[in-house]
């Protein structure tokens, strides 16, 4: 899986950071130390660390990642990484 988003609120930017879904490589989420949570309302899991963001970014450049864009949506900070 080359592609990977992750995302947090701007108001949390000291984590949790939202690191995949439901769908997301398994080995991948267990490196991040990442736990699938659902949110009351949703049909759906997302994966979550406690890290903030920027220990998120630097664990996944050592792994191979770079960060394509980010952005802002609302009130929720996006970055898209891709692994060759």
């Amino acid at each position: 899986m080359p592609y990977l988003l992750i995302s947090t609120q701007i108001r949390l930017e000291v984590g949790p950071t939202m690191v995949g879904d439901e769908h997301s490589d398994p080995h991948l989420m267990s490196i991040l130390g990442a736990t699938k949570r659902s949110s009351l309302g949703n049909n759906f899991c997302e994966y979550y660390v406690n890290d903030a963001p920027r220990v998120v970014l630097d664990k996944l450049e050592s792994l191979g990642y770079r960060v394509v864009s980010m952005t802002g949506v609302g009130q929720t900070l996006v970055w898209c990484l891709h692994r060759e």
